[in-house]
């Protein structure tokens, strides 16, 4: 009889542990990634995560795109320092999509690549009770924006987390910037500015020619076509919309449609030769969807650049975006940011004198005080607390806040950081108030600074 418990007892045991095996199963996140047509669905694998599956269920056309994604997870794989363990199970067919949809083979679609289709995936793996993580931008016009609204709608209903990847929120001298910002001490309040003047500006210089994780880039060919993947106004701006909110107004629900004028706003487009272009896509000759944008028979235009001029709660801000062909050597992709207070200027500054890395400055607005000084030190040590290690460095002209190098990570670590929060949101099973209508009040300032853009004369 004894014996006949302890059996009982050791199968309740185990079924009770088989039970907690499936439960962790069901936890995980199990990673789908979709048409991987841009290098950050990359990205978002360089690093592991605890809480997702190692096994990963790609799902695309057959082609160059496809084969350079798989590449790079290969090469993450085989670093000889940390490398990553993942297991890419791939579907190639011209049906990938609906395979993916019919498979759900995961619960999390990761999104980075064609813009054009990029909203009706983002909508159709929701409605499809999928979370979703895509890279910026979800949107490229006004169109796109009211499916966008719908699928929020959608991922309410259905309990999923739908989210864009922000990778800038993680740069250190904006992070610093955003925390000046909140000391009043030391910042004052945010100034109103005028459109001449404006109280927050954001301006950002990329380049069609790089290197990610130490490789030169091949660019798809689309990524040329603004009808494919967005111009410059509704692409790289998001970024500088996200910042300008974050910052502005941190943790504060944006009401688009009360709270934001766009005023004005104008486009522009950079001159690409078919060396060029060759160069980085290792095509000998421009696809037809481009020739409606070649100029003087062999130069392609490509509206890559943009301005947006617009009001948020009142606070003039202007966001700007320039492409070029390739840096100059030494230097590579920057940022410029102010933030204009009633008692200093937060300036961020990537130039020649900054060796081209970002560098965080503090100037006195109005005439220099040393009670001032005096009171900046003894504030900035509630940010020495939460940033060990940064200090401050007088110069003529204000203070650079000093910035330690295990901070200065690169944008392709921040990715893991957005992949995080996503995770954490997906754990949760929501996101804070702000978040989706901040996102929403981001794309409608991107789309809506097109539209205007456009009724303007092109340069």
């Amino acid at each position: 009889m004894k014996s006949k418990l302890l059996i009982l007892a050791l199968l309740a045991l185990a079924g009770c542990e088989d039970s907690q095996d499936e439960k962790n199963t069901n936890q995980m996140i199990r990673l789908i990634t979709l048409d991987p047509g841009h290098f950050h669905a990359a990205l978002v694998q360089k690093s592991m995560y605890p809480q997702v599956d190692s096994v990963v269920h790609v799902y695309a056309p057959e082609g160059e795109e496809l084969t350079s994604h798989l590449k790079m997870i290969d090469q993450y794989n085989s670093r000889p320092d940390d490398p990553t363990k993942w297991k890419e199970e791939v579907y190639k067919g011209a049906d990938y999509f609906e395979k993916m949809l019919a498979d759900k083979a995961g619960n999390a679609v990761v999104l980075a690549g064609n813009n054009q289709k990029k909203t009706d995936y983002i909508k159709r793996s929701v409605d499809a009770g999928l979370h979703v993580l895509a890279d910026k931008p979800m949107v490229i016009d006004a169109a796109a924006f009211e499916v966008l609204k719908q699928a929020f709608q959608s991922a309410a209903a259905k309990k999923v987390v739908l989210y864009d990847i922000m990778t800038e929120r993680y740069e250190i001298s904006t992070m610093l910037q955003r925390e000046l910002s909140m000391i009043p001490d030391i910042f004052g309040t945010l100034e109103k500015g005028t459109p001449d003047n404006p109280a927050v500006t954001k301006e950002s210089v990329h380049h069609f020619y790089k290197f990610v994780s130490g490789n030169p880039l091949k660019r798809p060919a689309w990524f040329m076509d603004v009808s494919q993947e967005g111009e410059g106004i509704v692409d790289v701006t998001t970024h500088l919309v996200d910042l300008v909110q974050w910052e502005c107004f941190p943790e504060q629900i944006i009401n688009y449609q009360k709270e934001i004028q766009v005023n004005s706003a104008k486009r522009s487009s950079t001159e690409m030769t078919l060396s060029q272009f060759t160069a980085i896509t290792k095509l000998s000759s421009f696809p037809d969807y481009l020739k409606k944008d070649i100029v003087k028979d062999s130069v392609l235009n490509v509206f890559s650049n943009g301005e947006i001029n617009y009001t948020l709660r009142g606070v003039h801000a202007k966001v700007s975006v320039k492409w070029a062909y390739k840096a100059p050597e030494g230097t590579g992709d920057t940022h410029y940011s102010i933030m204009r207070g009633t008692k200093a200027n937060l300036i961020i500054k990537q130039g020649a004198e900054q060796q081209y890395k970002p560098a965080l400055y503090i100037e006195q607005a109005g005439k220099a005080d040393t009670a001032y000084e005096t009171m900046l030190t003894a504030k900035f040590k509630s940010v020495q607390d939460k940033f060990p290690g940064v200090t401050l460095k007088k110069l003529a002209k204000g203070w650079e806040v000093v910035i330690p190098e295990k901070y200065k990570e690169g944008h392709e670590a921040h990715f893991a950081h957005v992949t995080e929060k996503f995770l954490e949101y997906v754990k949760m099973g929501n996101m804070p108030a702000w978040e989706v209508p901040n996102m929403i009040a981001k794309y409608y300032t991107t789309t809506k600074g097109l539209e205007l853009a456009r009724t303007s004369k092109a340069k």
